[in-house]
């Protein structure tokens, strides 16, 4: 069934809760009315990556497909998932009945059809890895698309949904968890724990991480990381390296060097850092709050501060991982 919603307040929809409002809203719950909708429309899953700096004028579409089916094989389970369906719910509920794989991606705020664009991760894992095939309404040749897990293009915090955000509306993901489950526990936090733990028990873990370090958005308006951890090669790492020597960082197989955005953020002292209603979590670097007045020109414009900031201390230019939209659709910092 397809509603309509006109002139809706925005802010219960994006979890950084800045107050402007869409002209209308429509709302879907089986995947074939998305192809009886024409005109250009933004399609928003939980709203816990998008950020609305001003009152939009295009249609707001809303997935709430909530279907879950499961077939068990020999070799582990195979799980078809609605697009509206809550991630956490469906990692919570696959532990639940005893099917591992997801826990390391606990309480990551979102909806599964929002999982795939940003290869959503965590502790090691990303999504990814369990995405057998995404199946989606492709908006410019009207028809529908079956992306197998190569053709999704998966990369750190990106995918073909992602560098295309006019073109695909994801309706449903299919997920492979094998049966012959190993716990990943070589990341961060998580190394500390016994190597015999079961998988809710590495569950539960993360969720005691996460809430201990990032601020409840029911709480305090944020929109999670801010920033992407930024990759720099040896060279570039080398002369950070000289001036900080106790600088955060992954080595990568490709030989380059991953970044903790966050560390490079608290670095410079800018934890609490406000501009106007918007500021710099006083805990968590990688995190932008909203203190109730935030507008959305204090996010663009302290999101531009801290990326300058690091540009000049660093070498390194930070890229946004949350959406940040204006009526024109994408805000480059």
């Amino acid at each position: 069934m397809t509603t309509h919603q006109k002139a809706i307040s925005l802010k219960p929809l994006h979890t950084f809760q800045l107050p402007y409002s869409a002209s209308e809203v429509i709302t879907i719950t089986e995947a074939g009315e998305v192809a009886e909708l024409v005109g250009d429309y933004l399609v928003l899953g939980e709203g816990s990556n998008t950020i609305f700096t001003c009152d939009f004028s295009r249609p707001v579409l809303r997935i709430a497909i909530n279907s879950i089916n499961v077939e068990e094989t020999d070799e582990g389970f195979h799980l078809s998932v609605g697009a509206g369906v809550n991630w956490h719910r469906l990692v919570r509920d696959t532990l639940e009945q005893n099917m591992p794989g997801l826990e390391n991606l606990a309480l990551i705020p979102g909806s599964v059809g929002a999982a795939p664009v940003q290869n959503i991760g965590a502790y090691g894992v990303e999504v990814g890895e369990f995405i057998t095939s995404v199946t989606a309404w492709d908006r410019e040749q009207r028809e529908w698309r079956e992306f197998s897990q190569q053709q999704c293009e998966f990369a750190y915090r990106d995918s073909v949904f992602k560098r295309h955000p006019k073109r695909f509306v994801i309706t449903k993901v299919q997920f492979f968890l094998p049966k012959d489950w190993r716990p990943r526990l070589s990341y961060g936090a998580l190394v500390d724990i016994d190597k015999h733990a079961s998988a809710y028990d590495i569950m539960s873990a993360v969720i005691a991480i996460r809430n201990s370090k990032l601020p409840n958005p029911t709480e305090m308006p944020n929109a999670g990381s801010f920033f992407k951890n930024p990759e720099v090669t040896p060279t570039a790492f080398n002369a950070i390296l000289q001036r900080h020597p106790d600088v955060a960082h992954y080595p990568l197989a490709n030989g380059n060097i991953k970044l903790a955005a966050g560390w490079l953020i608290d670095k410079l002292g800018l934890k609490g850092f406000k501009y106007g209603g918007a500021a710099v979590h006083l805990k968590q670097a990688l995190v932008l709050v909203n203190n109730g007045k935030a507008k959305g020109e204090d996010v663009v414009a302290l999101a531009r501060y801290i990326r300058q900031k690091v540009a000049e201390e660093f070498g390194v230019l930070l890229e946004a991982e949350v959406r940040l939209m204006d009526d024109n659709g994408l805000i480059e910092l």
